[in-house]
């Protein structure tokens, strides 16, 4: 009897890499869903697998959720579908507002269901701005006021009351920064490496003295998976994400000269509302499940600069 898991979200970039890792395991079978918001075709994984699903539908509709939980006993949940992009989320907030109807949907279908367990994508935005460097799972300020991050803490507060009144199990990763190949071109990292390889102008919000911490991929999938598949923080959060802070100024000029770009960096205003100062995740947890050093910031950039995915993803020939 293979193990159901459901991913929400399967055609975006963390969690279309989490369904690649899955498939290599034969004893999972794999029902995705996404309805390309935010994802993208061809994110998704290919036909070859046998023991994969994917269903175009939108996971903040109940009615699509209930015939997917009626065809499939799931065993585990990844709700990791979410309005993403701190842009897109200023922009669009009632859009961001309408997940809440997905956790809803998600968590009571999980708790009927009796699923194992919900693993769910929080942010390091829940974190506002930081009043404790580094930032630590259990110190949550909640003075962020935007939407997306109110509704990151609200899905938090999903999984710790549905254990509590139905004991669904849970566990929260919190993301911080993440890049690589199939990243969206509309975040930092993968929209620093399009311009310069196109030597277009690179645009920063202010002086860019403000500073994120990058993950490469393979270190999140690695230390979620072994979450999951070692039983590991059940009914707990874990920071998923690099220690190793850079300011989003240096991180164009260490882009423009990786990829010998005739680039030049352009400053606009800041943003009104949503770029945070700074960032960086108490990593004590995750390095406990990675039990190796993160992959360097210039190792994950040369891997997703050569890659063919995100050149055809960001229209590079």
């Amino acid at each position: 009897m293979k193990i159901k898991i459901l991913v929400t979200g399967g055609a975006g970039f963390i969690p279309s890499c989490l369904i690649d890792r899955l498939l290599l395991n034969p004893n999972y079978y794999v029902v995705a869903i996404d309805n390309f918001l935010t994802g993208h075709p061809d994110k998704i994984s290919k036909s070859e697998f046998d023991n994969f699903e994917f269903i175009e539908g939108d996971c903040n509709e109940l009615s699509v959720m209930e015939a997917i939980f009626e065809k499939h006993q799931f065993d585990y949940v990844f709700h990791y579908a979410a309005v993403v992009g701190v842009k897109r989320t200023t922009d669009s907030p009632l859009q961001v507002l309408k997940d809440i109807d997905g956790l809803k949907a998600i968590f009571d279908l999980s708790a009927a269901a009796k699923v194992k367990r919900i693993f769910f994508s929080s942010s390091s935005e829940v974190y506002g701005e930081p009043v404790e460097m580094p930032q630590r799972e259990h110190t949550t300020p909640l003075n962020s006021k935007l939407p997306y991050a109110i509704v990151k803490n609200l899905g938090e507060a999903f999984c710790r009351s549905y254990q509590h009144d139905c004991g669904l199990d849970y566990t929260i990763f919190r993301f911080f920064n993440t890049f690589g190949p199939k990243q969206s071109p509309d975040f930092v990292m993968s929209k620093f490496i399009n311009a310069a390889m196109k030597n277009e102008d690179i645009t920063i919000y202010g002086d860019g003295s403000q500073t994120r911490t990058f993950c490469y991929f393979e270190d999140n999938i690695d230390a979620c998976v072994k979450a999951f598949e070692s039983n590991l923080h059940v009914n707990d959060i874990i920071n998923v994400g690099n220690d190793h802070e850079t300011s989003i100024l240096e991180l164009a000029k260490i882009i423009i000269s990786a990829t010998n770009s005739s680039s030049r960096i352009v400053h606009l205003p800041p943003l009104k509302e949503g770029d945070m100062t700074k960032r960086q995740p108490d990593t004590t947890n995750v390095r406990r499940l990675l039990n190796r050093e993160f992959t360097p910031l210039a190792v994950g950039m040369e891997k997703t600069i050569h890659s063919a995915v995100f050149k055809k993803l960001n229209g590079i020939a």
